[in-house]
């Protein structure tokens, strides 16, 4: 008798971590350590207030977009918007076919 086993059917998915998909983690933690950076260097260098005031910007400026961008799709898709009409050139078709006549 064959056993049968659970099938985790999952697999295809993209990983989902609060809200955001595949590659957009990645982005996210990047916006999230790129404010951190950006914060610290404004507090040392300016004025710990305003260095807090970019670091709340700047993590949740990158979030905000990345969010905006995911809603987009996980790949970069190009929608153009518009009718495209491509121009048949009938000459090279032609010259094709007389050269490999006798």
């Amino acid at each position: 008798m064959a056993r049968k086993y659970p099938i985790y059917k999952g697999l295809q998915k993209p990983l989902v971590f609060r809200g955001f998909k595949g590659k957009f983690i990645y982005w996210g933690l990047g916006s999230l350590l790129a404010g951190l950076v950006l914060g610290a260097l404004t507090m040392s260098l300016v004025n710990m207030w305003l260095g807090a005031i970019v670091l709340i910007g700047s993590i949740a400026g990158g979030l905000f977009y990345i969010a905006s961008r995911q809603k987009k799709g996980l790949y970069n898709k190009s929608r153009p918007q518009g009718i495209f009409i491509y121009p048949v050139n009938f000459r090279k078709v032609n010259q094709y076919g007389l050269k490999t006549r006798l």
